[in-house]
């Protein structure tokens, strides 16, 4: 596998990580359609553990089976796919090799308690990951939640396991919890802070949400309001983040949220791709739809992160 100049560019940001960690890293980034081009986009299938089966998979039956999404991610030519420990084990043996696997090594779900803190349970290891053939490992953690700093410390050791056996870390770093209301979970300065807290946490790649032009933070929205920092669009707030993640030092993709109008999310890519994003992590918006409907929605996006829609 030859590495693209833009992968070994981006490949030449992490600085102390070891040349296994790098190699992961640049499987997933040299992988199907928009490999070399130093854009991404995986298909993530936690959402049976956090949301329930009915609610992931019966709009799209056929996804019920895990073998659906392996097969799904190969056939669109996407970097990566993501899912928890037995929806990987499902299919290890039968899809090995054929695309780069990350395994989600913690999760929470819909039964817990709404009044208990945001928190989630360590599902998986390192060796796990090893012992699957993944190239990465992924992580949530809820910035806002009273379990916050646990969570920091559990990726924390869990990360630096992973670098010492050459594998990369993926961290989910969605606020959530009791510091938050709604509308400060997806504020432009929440999700810039959440970018920032995964880079220094160690994350090789940061998945956070989209953001509105809201502004949760007292303190923070008076440094916005004097420094004119321009939030303005959805691919300025973009820009924003990937300033939070070490100045485009650190590759950052954007998660799909729930099924939407399909111009909605070709809109989110051109906005991703515009703001200098790496790409798109999206889940029920593929996963949700019948296969070829799947795949000519995928297609698109490509094109729009080639530059070419």
């Amino acid at each position: 596998m030859k590495a693209t100049r833009i992968v070994q560019k981006i490949l030449s940001n992490y600085e102390a990580d070891a040349p296994g960690v790098k190699a992961n890293l640049c499987r997933i980034l040299m992988n199907g359609k928009l490999g070399g081009t130093g854009k991404m986009i995986i298909l993530p299938v936690d959402q049976g553990f956090e949301h329930g089966p009915a609610r992931s998979f019966a709009p799209n039956p056929d996804a019920y089976d895990p073998h659906y999404h392996f097969q799904l991610a190969i056939d669109a030519g996407l970097n990566a796919y993501a899912a928890p420990l037995g929806m990987l084990e499902a299919g290890a043996e039968t899809f090995a090799g054929q695309i780069p696997l990350i395994l989600k090594a913690n999760s929470a779900n819909s039964l817990i308690p709404a009044e208990a803190p945001k928190d989630q349970a360590i599902t998986a290891s390192v060796d796990d990951a090893l012992r699957i053939g993944a190239s990465a490992i992924g992580f949530t953690i809820y910035p806002g939640s009273s379990q916050g700093l646990e969570m920091f410390e559990e990726i924390s050791a869990m990360r630096e396991e992973a670098a010492a056996k050459g594998i990369a870390t993926v961290i989910w770093s969605y606020p959530r919890g009791e510091a938050l209301d709604s509308a400060g979970e997806t504020a432009i300065d929440i999700a810039a802070y959440a970018a920032q807290i995964a880079a220094l946490l160690g994350a090789h790649i940061i998945k956070i949400k989209l953001s509105t032009d809201h502004l949760s933070l007292p303190a923070a929205k008076k440094v916005y309001e004097e420094e004119g920092i321009d939030i303005a669009t959805k691919a300025a707030r973009v820009r924003h983040c990937m300033q939070a993640a070490f100045n485009g030092r650190r590759l950052v993709v954007f998660s799909g949220g729930s099924k939407k109008g399909i111009e909605g999310v070709f809109d989110d890519a051109r906005a991703i791709r515009d703001g200098g994003g790496n790409g798109s992590i999206i889940g029920r918006n593929t996963f949700q739809r019948p296969r070829e409907e799947a795949l000519a929605m995928l297609a698109k996006l490509v094109d729009i992160y080639r530059g070419k829609a």
